[in-house]
């Protein structure tokens, strides 16, 4: 059975944010389901229940992948349901091992206001599990862009010489297991559109590996 692929949105945006990604991988032979999930409003781990319930009535028992971008690789990280059948996972500027940036912004009412209990748990990754399925990194490195606000404004709390997006450090990205990482010339905000994005995704998806990668 083809498995289906579960595309998961960012904090404080919504599965329109995945739609390019998603027609990209439908042209290319892969089902997609992708749904808007309240992110500023609750805490990972109760976002990471409806998400699966949601997946489960949508999919059943059908194998499913994942395209995740920014927190919602932090939710597939949560979603160890043993109704879902993973099968590969890529996983698009996670905040890893927790958001530095997000650390240093989660006293301010504002930012707690704006991102909800979810943000402010983005401070610290420590104890988040390890991804369900095999998966792999993607990383974005373009520290400036006019299409992503937050790189000309909270972006500039990044040290000198510190790799980011933007919004999530590199290094940040990284975990322990990965089956494949890689960085993009990208955005954080736009990560899903880039082209060499979106080739790197497939062939994980079909093969396991960003080996032999072409670029539409």
């Amino acid at each position: 059975m083809k498995p289906l692929v579960v595309l998961l949105h960012g904090l404080a945006r919504g599965h329109g944010s995945m739609a390019g990604m998603a027609r990209f991988l439908r042209a290319n032979g892969f089902d997609t389901f992708g749904r808007t999930y309240p992110s500023r409003r609750h805490s990972i781990s109760y976002l990471a229940g409806e998400v699966a319930d949601w997946i489960v009535e949508h999919a059943g028992d059908r194998p499913l992948c994942a395209v995740t971008h920014s927190m919602g690789g932090v939710i597939v990280r949560h979603l160890h349901d043993p109704r879902i059948n993973w099968h590969r996972i890529v996983m698009l500027a996670p905040p890893n091992r927790g958001s530095k940036l997000a650390a240093g912004l989660s006293s301010n009412a504002v930012f707690r206001w704006y991102y909800g209990p979810a943000g402010a748990e983005l401070a610290n990754g420590a104890q988040w599990p390890q991804p369900p399925g095999a998966f792999a990194v993607v990383a974005g490195t373009r520290a400036l862009a006019l299409g992503n606000l937050t790189s000309w404004t909270m972006g500039r709390r990044f040290p000198p010489g510190v790799a980011h997006d933007g919004t999530v450090a590199v290094d940040e990205t990284r975990i322990e297991g990965m089956g494949a990482f890689t960085e993009v010339d990208a955005t954080h905000t736009w990560i899903m559109n880039d082209p060499r994005t979106r080739a790197l995704t497939l062939t994980y998806l079909r093969t396991g590996s960003f080996q032999s990668v072409t670029v539409p």
